[in-house]
């Protein structure tokens, strides 16, 4: 059960880190590039991927441990992840609405993983 757990936690922490590189494309796309080979070639839009890279192929090698149908669940945790990350990071407001779809998907979050 303690592996379990472990397996999960890692999943949660690949979808965190696929959260910031999400955060990491949006400060570049705020960027005015002098050209568009620059707007795509820069070192925040390639460091984004290359992270969004290694999270995908951890989380493939993730599906040896646990269940497939456990996955999307866990993945779910990035619409907490990202309103969060761009309230601190952006200065992007939440409105209550927001606030209240983050409590429901924790909620649902821990009743599907149990």
């Amino acid at each position: 059960m303690d592996d379990y757990l472990i397996h999960m936690a890692i999943v949660l922490s690949m979808v965190f880190i696929s959260a910031c590189s999400q955060l990491l494309l949006k400060k570049a796309a705020q960027i005015t590039w002098k050209n568009r080979l620059a707007e795509y070639l820069n070192w925040r839009v390639m460091l984004a991927y290359f992270i969004f890279g290694v999270a995908a192929i951890v989380n493939f090698y993730m599906l040896r441990y646990i269940p497939l149908s456990l996955i999307p669940i866990l993945e779910s945790a990035a619409f907490i992840f990202i309103p969060v990350l761009s309230l601190f990071f952006l200065n992007e407001k939440l409105r209550l609405s927001q606030y209240l779809g983050i409590v429901l998907i924790i909620v649902g979050i821990v009743v599907f993983s149990l």
